[in-house]
């Protein structure tokens, strides 16, 4: 028995009770409780409640966050001003509240201040002997029993209070963009509990895997990978993550891979009341991660009771070679990172050996033909010979699976991209579309030739429903703000890409750019100016230079700043320039560069038809002789 503030508490029974009130709790939140008691008024950190209250249970540090919530709720605390459980920044927690045992300090009278409304001097002074009477009060065989009784707990409840705490800047600007149904799910990246913390490509595949599998459930909502893996590594709670994408239930869990032994745990919560839905751990051999990952997928459509009528899941990857599977994951991981050659040197050697362990493994040969186009374009003139190898593995992929979605997009990004080729592009979209309605990747490749061609409308309902299944990705709004800054509505432009450097601010260049572009085509130069000054690389590199000064009127820095485009971008961005002479009117000029820009296949040129910059072209028959070759002409 002890007595924590105003608050009894019966750790044999789990309750605590005050004032002719009882509470029971679950057994994991009092283990919390008495932990924080036996170190009452020292700090406790994450990892050391986790190895205490949930030792030899695989979870996160959420489990620690939730736990927490809900005590406070439980005890009538407030975290904003904590009389019981106080946050000690990037340490831990503390209890503040006195502790001692039960008879040894006075319920609060209704005439008398309580115990926890002691001032901190008082509480911390009170809380130093009691740290010494718990720790005689809980001897090891009772911290034993009471761990023991709720190993079978991963989580706990999560109170709606949560849902109304602040979230950060990035987070709160999505939260509305969609009404959240019911059935939907955000499937957070699996922690590696691993010893070899290279394994984590592994866990991070297999949350992609479940990904994939579940967007393929009719009527089921799920959050695309780059808005679930967004919050990696990030100390945020289930609740702001669900209320951030715009869903009802997370799904989580860990990966423990020792050789050809596996340990998964999963488990599906309801994020505004912490419910646990379900919960499972499978210990398995390497070979079974396809089923796991299909009775993982099954077990929850069961759980929000969504029907499959009588259909099974498909197959995500492809391959059921666990050779090939590994280095697949590990290729994609490698390729969610790459910037440079070498990166992409390394993607196409990992997938060559994917193929070469399943040469029918379609989705690798597909990623191996986006390897090689990001390899060939790295350099100045493309590697054509890579480019060709890159376009016979994409059709071959095509061959070996057509009803997968990600080979037909590897195939319609040499087409677009390298081929020119709108019309055949956009039926490879088109089919990928079909097989997957929810793939990001499709959604935005849809979005793009309507915008291209002026039916804004239509590409501004591809660019929401993107929205609504990667909530939290910057590129998402530099697509939104690009729509409509071609379809002239510059404050809704603005508006989009202001919360790109929230979410991300390694997207601060870009953001300064295109706020730039749109506030000259409002026009305010001097506002566009202010964005150009702001950040060197845009400065330096970017034709918004010479428009702003053009548009204040400064000739010579305009004219000094397009030399230094000519002399330093000829080869990657001829589009650019010959915007500025099209906004110049000098005519001629403009189409030697656009014609350049062609040959180059800079696809900035399918910007052509739509930009404000290029209103003086339009009357010019070789306007639309180029719009042709473009396919933009309706």
């Amino acid at each position: 028995m002890l007595r924590i503030g105003a608050w009894r508490v019966d750790s044999a029974l789990d309750e605590i009770s005050r004032d002719g009130q009882t509470v029971k709790l679950e057994p994991k939140l009092m283990r919390l409780l008495v932990c924080l008691a036996e170190h009452a008024g020292q700090v406790v950190s994450v990892d050391q409640l986790l190895n205490e209250v949930w030792k030899d249970v695989i979870v996160t540090s959420d489990s620690v966050y939730h736990a927490v919530a809900a005590l406070r709720r439980l005890l009538g605390d407030d975290a904003k001003e904590p009389v019981y459980i106080a946050n000690v920044l990037r340490r831990g927690y503390r209890l503040i509240a006195p502790v001692a045992p039960v008879d040894a300090l006075p319920v609060a009278h209704p005439n008398q201040p309580a115990a926890a409304e002691q001032t901190p001097r008082e509480t911390e002074a009170a809380a130093r002997p009691a740290a010494a009477a718990t720790g005689l009060l809980f001897g090891r065989s009772a911290i034993v029993l009471l761990v023991a009784s709720a190993l079978f707990l991963a989580y706990l409840v999560v109170d709606r209070f949560w849902l109304s705490e602040p979230v950060t800047a990035g987070h709160s600007v999505t939260a509305a963009l969609t009404t959240v149904s019911d059935k939907s799910i955000a499937v957070l990246p699996f922690v590696n509990m691993s010893d070899d913390k290279n394994n984590e490509y592994f866990s991070d595949g297999l949350s992609e895997e479940l990904i994939d599998l579940l967007t393929k459930v009719p009527d089921l909502h799920v959050a695309a990978h780059t808005s679930s893996f967004y919050f990696k590594g990030k100390q945020t709670t289930i609740a702001d993550i669900a209320k951030a994408l715009g869903v009802t239930h997370v799904l989580e869990g860990s990966v423990r891979k020792s050789g050809n032994h596996l340990r998964i745990a999963a488990q599906l919560v309801r994020a505004d009341n912490g419910y646990h839905l379900w919960s499972e751990t499978y210990d398995r051999q390497l070979d079974d991660i396809f089923k796991v990952q299909d009775e993982i997928a099954v077990a929850v459509v069961k759980a929000l009771k969504i029907s499959l009528m009588g259909r099974s899941l498909p197959a995500s990857t492809g391959t059921q070679n666990i050779e090939a599977y590994n280095l697949f994951l590990q290729a994609r991981s490698m390729w969610r990172h790459a910037n440079e050659r070498a990166d992409y040197e390394r993607v196409a050697e990992c997938l060559r050996s994917a193929v070469d362990a399943d040469p029918q493994f379609a989705n690798a040969w597909a990623l191996l033909s986006r390897a090689l186009i990001a390899e060939a374009v790295a350099v100045r003139p493309p590697d054509q010979k890579l480019i060709e190898e890159a376009r016979r593995i994409a059709k071959h992929a095509l061959q070996l699976n057509s009803t997968l979605p990600y080979p037909h997009l590897a195939y319609a990004a040499i087409l677009w991209g390298i081929d020119f080729d709108v019309r055949d592009a956009e039926a490879q979209i088109q089919q990928a579309l079909e097989l997957d309605p929810n793939s990001p990747e499709a959604l935005h490749w849809s979005l793009r030739l309507p915008m291209y061609r002026g039916h804004f409308d239509t590409a501004l309902e591809f660019a929401q429903k993107s929205i609504a299944i990667d909530p939290v990705v910057p590129s998402e709004y530099l697509f939104l703000g690009t729509i409509y800054y071609f379809a002239g509505r510059y404050p809704e432009a603005l508006a989009a890409i202001r919360k790109m450097p929230d979410l991300d601010p390694g997207t601060h260049s870009v953001y300064h750019e295109n706020a730039a572009f749109f506030l000259l085509a409002k026009g305010d130069p001097a506002a566009a100016l202010t964005e150009i000054d702001s950040d060197k690389d845009v400065r330096d590199n970017s034709s918004i230079l010479v428009l702003a000064y053009d548009a204040l009127g400064r000739k010579a820095e305009a004219d000094a700043a397009l030399a230094n485009m000519e002399k330093h971008h000829a080869a990657n961005k001829a589009y650019e320039i010959g915007l500025v002479y099209a906004n110049r009117g000098e005519l001629d000029r403009a189409f030697v560069w656009f014609d350049r820009a062609y040959r180059q296949r800079d696809t900035q040129l399918f910007n052509l038809k739509v930009s404000p910059r290029t209103k003086n072209l339009r009357s010019d028959p070789r306007f639309n002789a180029l719009l042709g070759k473009l396919d933009l002409l309706d």
